[in-house]
This record gives C-alpha cells, sequence and structure tokens, in this order.
C-alpha cells in the first residue's frame, strides 16, 4: 500500500487481510526481567518481546474445548454485529480497522459476513500502543486510499478499556473521526467500545491462543526510528498454526445462521451504568492489593489468561472456580504456581481478573 514494505498476510488469506506491519527482529527478553523492566520504566512493553511457545497439549485441548461450547455463540455475534454495522455505515464501502492481535479474527470474520450482506468491505491489521498511540503511518495510508468516514476500528474485547481510551487519545482533535470512535468488540464488560455484541465476560476462543490463531505474527513492537510499527512473524509455529481453521469453523457456523439477535451502540446509560460497575470491582482489587499501578490489574477472563501466560501474575482470582469458561485460566495458574481466589460477585461484571506481581 502506497510503497510500504508490510508481512502481508501473515498466514491468513490474502483477501482476508492485510497487516500494515513491518517485519522486525528483536532480541528475545526474559519474562521476570520483561516485567521488571516495565514496573522500573527502563522499558515500555512495546519494546521488548518474549518467545512464543507452542500451547501444550492441554492448552490446545481447552482451546478446542472452548471452540466446541463457544464457537456458535461467537458465530452469532460475529452476524449481529455485522447486521449492525450494516444499518449504522450508510457510505459505500466499510473500512475495517483490527488492531493485533486481539481484533484480528473478529475483523477477518467480519469482512466476510459483510460481503455475504452484500457490503463492500475492507480490512487492514493495524498496531495501537497503550500510552503511545495508534501507528498513524497506517492510519494515514488507509485514510489516504478510504478516507475516514467509513472505518470502524475493531478489537477482540475490553477489559479496563485501555485501548478504547487510547483511540480516543490518538484522535482527539482530529474532525476527521467522530468523537467517540467507533469500536467494535465482542465482548465488552467495561462499557467502553461503542458496538459491542454484548458486555458480558465470556471466554472467546481466539483470545485463548496467541500467534496461532492471529495469522503467526507476534503483538506490534514500537519503532525506535519512527514509520510503520513492527511485528516478529513466528515462523516456528507454523506446525501448530489454527489462524485458518478457526477462521473457516466460526465462518462456517455463521452461514448456517439465518439472523441474530439485532444489537445497537450502547446508549449513554448503559454506558455509564456498564463503566460504573467495572470501576467499583477495579478500584475495590486496587485497594485490596494496594495496587498503585492500574496497569498491574488484567480484569476480564481473556485478560486475565493473557497476564498469566506473558507476565509475572500474583493472584488470580475467578468469581466461580466451576465456570467452564476459566478452566484454561485454573490449568495456566496450575502450572506457574499462582494462587487462585474465588471472588464472586467482588469482580462485578468479570469472571476473572489478574493481579501482576510488582516488581518495581
Amino acid at each position: 500500500m502506497h510503497g510500504l514494505t508490510t508481512v502481508g498476510s501473515g498466514s491468513y488469506r490474502p483477501d482476508d487481510v492485510h497487516f500494515l506491519l513491518r517485519s522486525v527482529e528483536i532480541d528475545v527478553t526474559d519474562v521476570l526481567e520483561k516485567e521488571r523492566l516495565i514496573q522500573t520504566r527502563q522499558k515500555h512493553y512495546s519494546e521488548m518481546i518474549s518467545l512464543e511457545h507452542a500451547p501444550d497439549p492441554v492448552h490446545q485441548d481447552l482451546f478446542e474445548r472452548a471452540l466446541a461450547q463457544n464457537g456458535t455463540r461467537m458465530a452469532g455475534d460475529v452476524l449481529a454485529l455485522a447486521q449492525a454495522l450494516d444499518r449504522q455505515c450508510n457510505g459505500p464501502e466499510i473500512v475495517l480497522v483490527s488492531f493485533v492481535r486481539a481484533g484480528l479474527p473478529l475483523g477477518v470474520l467480519l469482512r466476510r459476513a459483510l460481503r455475504d450482506l452484500g457490503r463492500e468491505a475492507h480490512h487492514y491489521g493495524i498496531s495501537i500502543v497503550r500510552d503511545r498511540g495508534i501507528d498513524r503511518t497506517a492510519l494515514e495510508a488507509i485514510i489516504q486510499a478510504h478516507g475516514a468516514q467509513a472505518i470502524v476500528f475493531v478489537d477482540g474485547w475490553t477489559g479496563k478499556g485501555a485501548i478504547s481510551g487510547e483511540i480516543s487519545r490518538s484522535l482527539a482533535g482530529d474532525a476527521r473521526f467522530p468523537e467517540q470512535p467507533r469500536l467494535v468488540v465482542l465482548a465488552d464488560p467495561c462499557g467502553r467500545a461503542w458496538l459491542a455484541a454484548s458486555a458480558e465476560d465470556w471466554v472467546i476462543p481466539s483470545g485463548i491462543l496467541g500467534a496461532t490463531v492471529s495469522g503467526l505474527v507476534s503483538r506490534s513492537i514500537w519503532p525506535a526510528d519512527g514509520g510503520l510499527h513492527g511485528c516478529v512473524v513466528y515462523d516456528h509455529l507454523q506446525p501448530f498454526d489454527m489462524t485458518q481453521a478457526f477462521i473457516e469453523q466460526v465462518d462456517g457456523l455463521r452461514r448456517q445462521l439465518t439472523d441474530a439477535c439485532a444489537v445497537e451502540p450502547w446508549t449513554v446509560a448503559q454506558r455509564l451504568a456498564l463503566q460504573a460497575a467495572a470501576g467499583q470491582a477495579i478500584d475495590g482489587l486496587a485497594a485490596r492489593f494496594e495496587v498503585n499501578n492500574p496497569n498491574r490489574i488484567k480484569p476480564g477472563i481473556a485478560e486475565a489468561t493473557r497476564a498469566v501466560m506473558r507476565r509475572v501474575p500474583d493472584h488470580v482470582l475467578v468469581r466461580d472456580i466451576r465456570d467452564s469458561d476459566v478452566q484454561l485460566l485454573l490449568h495456566l495458574t496450575e502450572q506457574a504456581g499462582v494462587p487462585v481466589e474465588q471472588a464472586g460477585a467482588a469482580l462485578g461484571p468479570y469472571r476473572a481478573a489478574t493481579i501482576i506481581r510488582s516488581l518495581g
């Protein structure tokens, strides 16, 4: 696109998504050392990466179970979101801009669903980095090709709403975008998205794996020299790649559906109620565990699970230890020797949360 050298589409089909990311080589940082550098503010998380391993057999089995358990739900949510976008977006085309990596599977599935509804839809994968903002080089390239009016941002879910806040900060004062950017997600327990299939915290199958369900790319890496943000292409995970199989399975389930429950953007009252409940739960955790930096609290099943996989967890809390949606999280905590507590209603809208260990 416009002379940009990118990693293409990873292991997705070329017509499903175009990553506006460049391939970079970066030294691997040990997880414990990475955590120490983040918390002592010697390095930003987006400047480091740890080695991503193939999921072990139990992890892979739990992914398969989550897909069997919730694949039809995800398919229905994709259809509901596509129908809502069809109603909300009146222009000749819809431009889906997914955030790498969690937004990618949803973006691919939404583009296919919109095409089946007769809409012209394009899909790009770009980087957004907490505290540093959206990849302006990538975004401007998309605007140059399509204009800004048709852009809809896509992520998998919300946790505390940090990415939603980052979009708003990045685009503040940019008259080409609405005051509340159009962010679409599957699950929005904290009420920070523009459009969501639901506010429920549930185990989204694609949230269980990393690169092997996201086109074999790493999370995005901040460019020291400016320009496009980067990523590492994980060729060593090719034998374990589920990217295309996952898309085909959920897309096939969606094609069997004739209709879905109608969803609309949150009303102001709905948004405020969700934000208040989530804020109360997070404030309660911060007070109880004496957490001064909110980045050490990772609420929601997907965020809590990823934190155990990629960070240095101190405590994990679940609403109900028997909940089938938290079984992968419990498996990972057992492996890592992290204490788990059944917290019940104290978690508010969330079914799980991880507290990152203080290393500062």
